[in-house]
């Protein structure tokens, strides 16, 4: 039982790990046709895309994180304490439900457009083109800035008043304050944050595929499911991977390489009170961005759904619900599952090996889930057409297959993607139990699974609940692995989505969109709580 403790973060790791490596070792085999071709007429393009679409998410999500968070973290303007919750509720919306209602309410023949040309009693009204790349990016800096938003105001509100105090006595006002003192302590926080964005902007596929924007995701999916080439996918797929892995390298030299001292919370510093013109200039800032990201969204959400509800709601979209509410709730058990028992296996034998693997078995979900589908499709196509040949050879009997098209692949996909957001907050929960308990209850003749499930389980209780309720609505949301890797015709609310929004019908995908974002407020009003503490 020693030896089995032991390795469970092996185990986890070495199937997290396979993918990645069946997609890294794909670089290597020989140029295909279809490869070739996607060297020649389309690569170039992907890099061009995928690089400036970062780029202008970033610095838009940095920009707007920082001066948001500066805002309701040090200053005092009307509406500060519902703005300083408020500004994460974007966090509820999938990147491609914004990107869609966006879309629909502001192209051509959208609301917007249309009413603006009646008024003007013209055919002739300009308005810039949603569908180009800055659409993408605008709609993308409204659904990821709350990354950075809620890092900075976490460093800003824990600099305390001391670090302003000793910027006024050398004589800076309160912005030569922040460019000079808060906002290069904030830079570890803030350079986190804008990493978030990016592994995210990179790993997108809904939001680039509404406006048919042409990344690597993308063009991963058309390998795969247009061009029937699941080689060139993975080659795709491999250099997505080598960008995260660089980009993950650059966040951890970035954090190894800025370091400061953190000054304690119990000295916050008093707000800085805005009167007159800056105060409503704040304030009219902070609603426009609350207005565009949330609230005009999910107003027309609700509009279009009650539009259709008719139509839509019947046993087929009670499918749809039933099909993501399960597949969420059992991956949810299956990986917060085997994070209690990695977690526990690394506290009772902790050793340097034990610590690789746990960091091996857990970043998955830096990783695009269009990679992780292909990468877990491949070896587990092999494995099916392997035992089908040594079955047929041995009985001269046809099984079919085993794993293709089945759940398990959806499964070890989400278990592979997800493992992080589940195990966290149970390690988090788990440092707080101090190994003197440990050592009661081994005294009193309590180890192995009995001191699991008697003594750390019931203590466990809430940092369970909340890895639960993470990973079940990220899942929920998840695009691309349930996409790619589904039994056939087996479709969920966000295949739902996907397959409205690839039609046009903006309307149609708004029933199951709602219940996406209602999803979604869960973790948001947990969040928000810790916020206003």
């Amino acid at each position: 039982m020693v030896l089995g403790w032991r390795y469970i973060p092996v185990i986890v790791a070495i199937l997290v790990l396979i993918p990645v490596g069946t997609v890294m070792l794909s670089f290597l085999t020989p140029a295909g046709e279809i490869w070739q071709h996607l060297v020649e007429t389309t690569l170039s393009r992907l890099l061009l895309n995928s690089f400036w679409l970062a780029l202008g998410v970033a610095i838009g999500s940095a920009v707007l994180g920082v001066s948001l968070a500066w805002f309701t973290a040090v200053c005092d303007f009307p509406g500060r304490r519902i703005f300083s919750w408020g500004l994460l509720l974007p966090l509820a919306f999938p990147a491609y439900v914004l990107a869609f209602v966006i879309l629909g309410l502001f192209d051509f023949t959208g609301p917007v457009q249309t009413s603006l040309r009646s008024w003007f009693d013209t055919e002739l009204f300009w308005f810039p083109d949603i569908r180009s790349r800055m659409g993408v990016i605008i709609v993308m800096i409204l659904a990821f800035y709350p990354y950075v938003y809620l890092l900075a105001r976490n460093a800003f509100l824990t600099q305390g008043k001391r670090s302003l105090e000793a910027a006024q006595s050398l004589g800076l006002n309160s912005t030569q304050g922040f460019f000079k003192v808060a906002l290069p302590m904030a830079r570890p926080w803030i350079a986190s944050g804008v990493m978030l964005v990016l592994m995210e902007t990179l790993a997108d596929f809904g939001t680039v595929a509404v406006f048919n924007y042409d990344t690597f995701t993308t063009a991963i999916y058309k390998a795969w499911f247009s061009m029937f080439s699941l080689s060139a996918a993975s080659q795709l797929a491999s250099l997505l991977i080598i960008i995260i892995f660089v980009l993950i390298i650059i966040e951890q030299k970035l954090r190894s390489r800025i370091r400061y001292a953190e000054i304690k919370q119990s000295s916050r510093m008093r707000p800085i009170i805005l009167i007159g013109w800056k105060s409503w200039a704040v304030f009219g800032f902070a609603s426009t961005i609350l207005f565009f990201a949330f609230l005009l969204p999910i107003t027309q959400l609700f509009i279009w759904a009650a539009h259709t509800f008719a139509e839509e709601f019947n046993s087929r979209y009670l499918e749809f619900l039933w099909h993501s509410l399960m597949l969420s709730g059992l991956s949810a058990f299956l990986i917060c599952s085997i994070s209690i028992l990695m977690i526990y296996s690394a506290r009772r034998y902790p050793s340097l090996f034990s610590r690789i693997a746990i960091r091996f078995a857990t970043i998955g979900y830096a990783l695009p889930g269009v990679v992780l589908a292909v990468g877990i499709y491949i070896p587990l196509a092999w494995v099916d057409s392997w035992v089908n040949q040594t079955v047929m050879k041995l009985f001269s009997i046809e099984i079919g297959f085993l794993f293709q098209g089945t759940f398990i692949v959806m499964l070890i996909a989400y278990m592979t993607r997800f493992m992080a957001v589940g195990y966290n907050p149970i390690n988090s929960a788990m440092q707080r139990i101090t190994l003197s308990i440990d050592e009661v209850a081994m005294g009193l003749g309590i180890s192995g699974w009995s001191m699991l499930k008697k003594i750390h389980l019931p203590i466990l209780k809430g940092g369970i609940l909340t890895a639960t309720i993470l990973v079940f609505v990220d899942i929920m949301k998840e695009m691309p692995i349930t996409l790619m890797t589904r039994p056939f015709g087996w479709d969920t609310l966000s295949i739902r989505i996907f397959e409205m929004t690839s039609e046009g019908q903006w309307e149609q995908a708004a029933l199951p969109a709602v219940v996406l974002v209602l999803t979604g407020l869960i973790p948001i009003v947990l969040l928000t709580r810790q916020v206003e503490k």
